[in-house]
């Protein structure tokens, strides 16, 4: 009886597959399942499918070898010393900026400047740039001497209040605001000079104060852009007197002074102690000192210009359609850097420098990262190249004031600037290679010193030594600020150059 049962469960097991087997073919014939079919197929599509992944992966793979390829190139001809490659490297590029971050390019000191051919043919622009978000711009010429209750004298940058300083950088269509040469202030012209400026609409300025330079000669200068441009060397009464024991000064008709085809300009009564504040004037001020000026372009008076100028107009403003160009610096990006930098190279009193850097905290500035807008918050401001448009011309009274009133070190104030007009002033920062391209560097006659430089903490400032305070400049560093800045902490700074 049981080997019937068990023969019984076998039987049925058997069947089982048979009956699987045949409602498979069954599908298949109704049209939803064909085993012999899929069983042919299969491998194809297997095939298939390893050899799609494999072609894009190699596909991948070819396109990566070609991405390193170009990089690779961009590195070569970027870092090469030869004219063609160089040329050939973009370095305005975002690819390159990208490398120059990462620590992978490292900018030449020089390369070429792609100028135009001749400057005889380049067509300079019938009509002014349009003006933008301010139309009529207007300046504080009496200083408001009565502060605290007390008289003093007439201020060349004038007693500007932290809330007056506060509306200038709110823009409008109509603004008044200070910028220097405050009546009965100093930075005075003679009046030979002020009639010689008034013909100048295209000019090259330069500056010297307290001797520590010679004037020297541009070179590569066409006989048009001589033709049409002033070229104008502001000096003070020591350096004047510096030049003519070192080189010859010969007098036109007029009276005017000259070497070589430098202008020498005057400026009697110096409106501040030290002579690196007082060589900020026509620097900055250039629009106010030569106001019938249409274009400028300013160069530190210890460089030897050796491109053309109207050729330099043409390179930096009109083919770009910008107004205003200034170079990039060549180690710092932040402000924070450039701050720390000139603590350790005592270029101003460093608990100074920290409380100039700490009202730029507590306002708001961020260190520079690459998600700003601006390839650096620090310029090379020995080269400056603008349109005199309204909007420019603010941003250069903005500028000056803010050296007035802190310390004269203006590549901190630049970038705090553009900062507070929350984009609105665009400029071209071109690459500091071709920055160097543009002049020859000589040394100064003697090394300039100043005993303020050398101050460590505030205490070297008080009792005897109070001297070593500036009387007419720098007065916002001793005015009470209407905020606690002793809670602002200063971000850090990675030293990421040997620069200081």
């Amino acid at each position: 009886m049981e080997n019937d049962v068990h023969r019984s469960v076998s039987l049925r097991a058997s069947r089982r597959p048979d009956r699987f087997y045949n409602n498979f073919q069954i599908k298949g014939a109704d049209g939803f399942f064909d085993a012999d079919k899929s069983s042919s197929d299969y491998p194809i599509k297997v095939i298939w499918k390893r050899g799609f992944v494999r072609l894009l992966l190699v596909g991948g793979i070819l396109w990566m070898m070609l991405i390193l390829a170009v990089l690779l190139f961009h590195i070569w001809t970027c870092q090469s010393s030869l004219v063609f490659l160089s040329a050939i490297c973009n370095k305005d590029s975002t690819v390159f900026h990208m490398l120059h971050v990462m620590g992978v390019v490292t900018p030449p000191h020089r390369c070429s400047i792609p100028l135009a051919n001749d400057p005889e043919k380049v067509v300079i622009p019938e009509k002014r740039s349009p003006s933008k978000f301010v139309q009529s711009l207007s300046y504080f010429e009496e200083d408001d001497a009565n502060t605290n209750g007390s008289e003093s004298s007439p201020l060349f940058g004038g007693h500007q209040s932290w809330k007056q300083r506060e509306e200038s950088f709110k823009l409008k269509s109509s603004m008044k605001v200070h910028c220097g040469f405050m009546r009965n202030g100093g930075a005075d012209m003679s009046p030979k000079d002020i009639d010689y400026v008034k013909r100048c609409k295209f000019v090259v300025a330069s500056g010297i104060f307290d001797g520590y330079d010679t004037p020297h000669q541009p070179s590569n200068i066409s006989l048009r852009s001589r033709k049409l441009f002033c070229f104008l060397m502001v000096v003070d009464e020591i350096s004047l007197e510096f030049i003519k024991q070192n080189v010859t000064v010969r007098e036109d008709g007029d009276e005017g002074q000259w070497v070589g085809i430098w202008r020498l300009i005057l400026l009697k009564n110096p409106p501040y102690d030290e002579p690196r504040r007082n060589g900020k004037v026509p620097k900055i001020l250039t629009h106010r000192l030569f106001p019938q000026a249409l274009y400028s372009i300013w160069i530190d008076g210890k460089m030897e210009l050796i491109v053309d100028p109207l050729l330099m107009l043409e390179r930096y403003l009109w083919r770009g359609k910008h107004t205003f160009a200034i170079a990039q610096h060549k180690h710092h990006k932040s402000i924070y850097e450039e701050a720390d930098s000139n603590k350790r190279r005592k270029r101003y009193a460093r608990p100074l420098i920290d409380h100039h850097i700490k009202i730029y905290r507590y306002e708001g500035l961020d260190p520079w990262s690459p998600l700003k807008k601006t390839k650096s918050d620090v310029p090379e401001g020995a080269i400056i190249i603008r349109e005199h448009t309204a909007l420019n011309n603010l941003f250069s009274c903005l500028w000056f004031n803010e050296v007035n009133l802190f310390t004269p070190r203006d590549q901190l104030s630049f970038g705090f600037v553009v900062y507070r007009l929350k984009g609105n002033f665009n400029f071209f920062m071109f690459p500091n290679c071709e920055y160097n391209s543009i002049f020859i560097l000589h040394p100064h006659t003697r090394e300039h010193s100043s005993k303020i430089e050398w101050v460590k903490s505030l205490n070297e400032l008080k009792g005897n030594n109070s001297g070593l305070k500036e009387s007419r400049g720098g007065l916002g560093l001793w005015s009470p600020y209407p905020a606690d800045l002793n809670l602002v902490v200063l971000p850090p700074v990675a030293r990421t150059s040997k620069a200081g």
